[in-house]
């Protein structure tokens, strides 16, 4: 055999050695991260992601890639971004309930898992909790009316009595409109009218917070809502700005300065959706998996706040708290 021949024989068994490697070496899992809000705000979900995620055995950059797409509060853009993670062919998608929409518009066969306050069987998303049936299962944390009637209640022992009782909404996000009717059905008990005011932009809130107090309100009940979520500290301060007692749905806010909350932890929903992803890069139907529930609720008090505003936090409210800071 000639020397130049054999050189070329080594090269292509070399190639040839070098394609078989590639081909027995594992693809790496990928899995779309996607939501409607900024990412700054909600860096803690990522965390818990993750965590629930390395509880079935994947951490990211070791055995899962995780590919992050954050609309900015652009409702717009989720459709752009659930496509293009359809492009890259993820092997599941997790999301909030706006993105999930998105997403479910964008695939029919890519598993799904969503962490959502709504209803997912009256939302359309799932046939069944139990058997969801589709490429979508996921943790809620719904809780039905009594949720913001039970933020209307803490209010009610808080805030200036006979005042009335402002709600703030997000238009763009129905899930926190639906407990309108229960709210204002449960302040009419109490003899407290109720103030509705709707804010769809950052821009709008000073405009709101002046609404609200032109109108005699005594404290504001914040609808749940991602915008809301991702504009808390705004929300915050307004609040202080004004000395106005305000309810929040979720402990973010307090941790942050807000006076009060009850609801489920998202934090904790995350870390649950984590482990279902797991599940499901390791050959879980989505199908099959009951939709997980947040049972567990939590009311949290910030007492430097109620301080500043000069309320005096009822003892028995306190022995309730699941969390005071101070």
């Amino acid at each position: 055999m000639k020397r130049r021949e054999f050189i070329a024989l080594l090269g292509s068994a070399a190639t040839g050695w070098s394609l078989a490697a590639r081909a027995q070496q594992p693809t790496i899992p990928i899995v779309g991260f996607l939501r409607s809000t900024p990412s700054k705000p909600f860096a803690h979900l990522v965390k818990s992601f993750r965590e629930g995620l390395s509880e079935v055995g994947f951490v990211e950059g070791r055995n899962v890639e995780i590919d992050y797409r954050w609309a900015d509060n652009h409702l717009e853009r989720l459709p752009g971004l659930a496509a293009d993670l359809v492009r890259r062919q993820v092997a599941a998608i997790v999301g909030n309930g706006l993105a999930v929409r998105a997403a479910q518009a964008a695939t029919a066969t890519i598993p799904i898992v969503f962490v959502l306050a709504d209803d997912p069987v009256k939302s359309g998303l799932v046939s069944s909790l139990y058997r969801p049936g589709g490429n979508l299962t996921g943790v809620t944390f719904f809780g039905g009316e009594s949720l913001g009637v039970k933020r209307l209640e803490l209010l009610h022992e808080l805030a200036p009595k006979g005042s009335a009782i402002a709600v703030l909404l997000d238009p763009r996000y129905p899930e926190g409109g639906s407990e309108l009717p229960a709210v204002e059905a449960a302040a009419r008990g109490f003899g407290r009218p109720i103030v509705v005011v709707r804010t769809e932009s950052e821009h709008e809130f000073d405009a709101a917070f002046a609404g609200i107090i032109q109108a005699g309100a005594g404290a504001i009940l914040v609808s749940g809502s991602p915008f809301f979520t991702s504009q808390r500290k705004a929300l915050i301060a307004l609040a202080a700005h004004h000395a106005i007692p305000a309810s929040y749905d979720l402990r973010d806010y307090v941790e942050d300065g807000g006076l009060i909350s009850y609801g489920a932890s998202i934090a904790g929903a995350y870390r649950q959706a984590g482990t279902y992803v797991g599940q499901i890069l390791n050959g879980a139907n989505p199908a099959e998996m009951p939709v997980s529930r947040a049972t567990t609720l939590e009311m949290a008090i910030n007492l430097g706040t109620a301080k500043r505003l000069g309320i005096k936090v009822p003892d028995a409210l306190l022995a309730r708290a699941d969390k005071i800071i101070e």
